[in-house]
């Protein structure tokens, strides 16, 4: 009897040894900074189209395969992810980026709750909060658009923005920057209060510009923004001025308020303009994005590379949009990336040219030549030259003059006409092309690289990701 007791008593032994040295072991391979990189709307053709468009820039020749790297694309896991939502193929951000901070499917518009609007849900970035990391949330849309706000809000719609700005301030969260708060204005409620105030109360530091960013000191609870357009997002890349703080910097400005921590960091990275370019079927303004929120991971990566073996970069994309192509009828087999290059400013730093002539009544051929400039047209055929003055008159007309029918949306979308057939008509001639002026349902492509890169190889849900996270992080 007593050996079978003795027996007992060392296989309990034998176990808890064995249980405390695997927990030892798994707490030396768990990630202890942690990034997510989501490119809202990009999926791979967005990427390659962002290599293309760099090799034109080293001077490749017309159909010669580009070779320079996107540096997301150089990491050792790659996977492809369903992007569909609770109850449809085609997800907006609200339900993809719910879907990625809370592992779970919801109804599109719905901000980390679930389809029935009822249930909050944990966020990675509450749950890495709770166990002692700290928490950056950066975006290069306003910092309570629906992609952000899943990470740090609980709203049944995504146009509730003084709710999920209010949740921004009152989160425990760390560190904030980018876009503005569209919900920072207050409603004509008793209630109500102007939530920058709100955050200087709730012990927020407030930066308005680079000199107050760089000044920001480890310690202090920072929201940070700078110069944004009309929808309190920064301008494109293309259009950004020198004085406009760029993706990039609000990543390095993260890292360096977020790495002296015991227990190490989780941050969210959004470049979110990727998308507008692609509803807008502007391929210069996406591409141009995409290359600046990949400056903005080499930043991480130089991280990475101080600390490999705790520190865990994951890419991916919320959804594709705009249906963009590398291919087009008129061009078959050819492709010819280095006209995109020419491209000088985006289609909404065109709208304003536009609305310009408008006011001034400035004749088509008065207007071609800076037509021609601003979109590098090197020669318009008379077909193309037909197009592009039938889109000059529709866009001197003015939205409530326009013809509002199935056929007007399918060559214009909701756009200025001039500015979406300059756009196609360049776009075309460089062996590119779309097919919406929405999100589609193709997969996206999500990369990987340091401690539990390894899970994010294969195809997998966009819920997963969430999951491979956590799993990582061992929480």
């Amino acid at each position: 009897m007593k050996k079978v007791i003795s027996g007992h008593l060392m296989s309990v032994f034998a176990f808890v040894v064995f249980a405390l040295v695997a927990s030892a072991s798994a707490g030396e391979d768990q990630a202890k900074y942690v990034f997510l990189f989501i490119g809202d709307g990009m999926a791979t053709v967005q990427r390659a189209a962002a290599e293309y468009y760099l090799g034109a820039l080293e001077g490749k020749s017309d159909n010669q395969v580009p070779t320079k790297k996107l540096v997301m694309n150089t990491f050792p896991a790659q996977g492809m992810t369903s992007t569909y939502s609770f109850d449809a193929v085609i997800t907006d951000s609200a339900a993809s980026a719910t879907a990625l901070a809370c592992g779970k499917k919801t109804r599109s518009g719905v901000i980390g709750m679930d389809a029935g609007k009822t249930e909050k849900y944990k966020t990675i970035a509450e749950m890495a909060k709770d166990s002692g990391m700290k928490v950056g949330i950066v975006s290069s849309v306003s910092i309570d658009h629906a992609t952000p706000a899943c990470f740090y809000a609980h709203e049944p719609s995504r146009g509730n923005y003084y709710n999920i700005s209010k949740q921004l301030v009152e989160s425990n969260f760390d560190y904030f920057g980018g876009g503005q708060m569209k919900g920072n204005m207050p409603k004509k409620r008793k209630d109500n209060k102007e939530l920058l105030a709100y955050a200087r109360e709730k012990g927020w530091t407030i930066a308005t510009n680079r000199e107050e960013l760089d000044s920001a000191k480890t310690g202090q609870k920072l929201i940070a923004f700078t110069k944004v357009d009309g929808d309190a997002a920064l301008n494109y890349a293309m259009d950004r001025k020198n004085d406009e703080v760029s993706l990039e910097e609000f990543t390095r400005k993260g890292i360096e308020l977020l790495k002296d921590n015991p227990k190490g960091f989780f941050m969210m990275v959004e470049s979110g303009k990727i998308d507008w370019a692609c509803h807008a079927n502007d391929a210069a303004a996406a591409i141009q994005d995409t290359i600046a929120f990949d400056n903005s991971i080499k930043i991480a990566l130089d991280f990475y590379k101080t600390r490999p073996n705790e520190t865990l970069i994951v890419v991916t994309g919320d959804h594709e949009c705009g249906g963009m192509t590398i291919g087009f009828a008129g061009t078959k087999y050819k492709n010819f990336p280095q006209k995109v290059t020419k491209q000088k400013m985006s289609f909404q730093a065109f709208d304003k040219i536009i609305a310009q002539w408008k006011k001034n009544g400035t004749t088509f051929e008065k207007a071609l030549p800076q037509i021609t400039e601003i979109f590098g047209f090197d020669k318009l055929s008379d077909a193309e030259m037909s197009e592009l003055k039938k889109a000059y008159a529709l866009s001197m007309q003015g939205e409530k003059e326009r013809a509002k029918n199935d056929m007007t949306y399918l060559e214009y979308g909701d756009y200025e006409p001039l500015s979406v057939k300059c756009t196609h008509l360049l776009n075309n001639q460089a062996g590119l092309s779309w097919t919406s002026y929405s999100h589609t349902g193709v997969p996206v492509t999500t990369s990987a690289i340091g401690m539990g890169s390894d899970k994010f190889n294969g195809y997998f849900d966009n819920t997963e990701i969430f999951t491979k996270i956590k799993d990582s992080m061992g929480l």
